[in-house]
């Protein structure tokens, strides 16, 4: 049977690459972008269909819900792949910090709103979380934003811990409905990532020290593996898995199994969301 895969952030680097792969195989992707130019432009070759929404608006993503619910009764895999490391601290038009909007809320509501036919097709939720959870997150549930103290590489940091922490609780609370999710880190991927931002990270993109990055294709290989992946054997639900497509530590706060739950109810406070 031929699987549907939806892919946000496809437009560039590692989603349009992984779309490309999995198009090779024989699934049917479906790409979310940002850009309708970029998005269409790797779509078109593929054949495939394709949806704009900017994460950074929350309006966009509910529409963008909408309209994958209504084309696609069957969906085997959701690839949140969508985010960034942004300047800030920014307040979006939803009254939200950026960086905590485009990397969390957006996909944890995307998520929420295809729940019911996620669950019918039962379904993987692959996460693109980083090494950056394990580097630069430490979540305060007081500022689960990180208006305080921010700096772009803590509140990327906290964005992608918020991933994790975001996948162990898709798995508690859906898994024995049949619903898998798992959480990675793609690997160090040469990109335009944080050029456009203080972050030191932009001289490690933006220099000739990005020889020691992975190409794009390679990330997107690692998203399409989990994307292919049969949980249960080649991956674990609720679990997070380093670049090597191993079982791997993260941030011990991604074991706290009372944050787990602090933040997701909190998160579905935000966005209005029963849970």
């Amino acid at each position: 049977m031929t699987r549907t895969i939806v892919i946000t952030g496809a437009s560039d680097g590692i989603g349009a690459a992984a779309a490309r792969i999995l198009h090779a195989q024989g699934d049917r992707v479906v790409l979310v972008g940002r850009s309708e130019e970029k998005t269409e432009a790797v779509a078109r070759p593929l054949g495939a269909d394709w949806y704009t929404a900017d994460f950074a608006d929350l309006d966009q993503v509910r529409q963008l819900a909408k309209n994958l619910n209504a084309a696609y009764p069957r969906i085997d895999v959701l690839a949140n792949n969508a985010g960034g490391l942004f300047s800030g601290p920014q307040r979006t038009k939803d009254g939200f910090e950026k960086t905590f909007q485009v990397n969390h809320l957006a996909p944890f509501l995307l998520t929420h709103e295809l729940l019911d036919v996620l669950l019918a097709s039962g379904a993987s939720v692959v996460n693109t979380s980083s090494i950056g959870a394990r580097l630069f997150g430490r979540i305060d549930i007081s500022d689960i934003e990180t208006w305080n103290r921010f700096t772009p590489n803590r509140a990327y940091g906290n964005g992608k811990l918020a991933n994790i922490l975001f996948t162990r609780g898709l798995h508690d609370r859906y898994h024995t409905q049949g619903l898998s999710a798992v959480a990675f880190h793609p690997g160090n991927v040469a990109t335009n990532f944080a050029a456009d931002t203080s972050s030191y990270l932009r001289h490690v993109y933006r220099t000739a020290l990005n020889r020691f990055l992975i190409s794009a294709e390679r990330g997107g290989a690692n998203l399409a593996w989990f994307c292919t992946g049969a949980p249960g054997a080649d991956w674990l639900s609720g679990r997070y898995y380093n670049d090597r497509g191993r079982l791997s530590r993260t941030n011990p706060q991604a074991s706290d199994n009372a944050l787990v739950d602090q933040h997701w109810q909190l998160s579905a406070r935000m966005l209005g969301v029963a849970t």
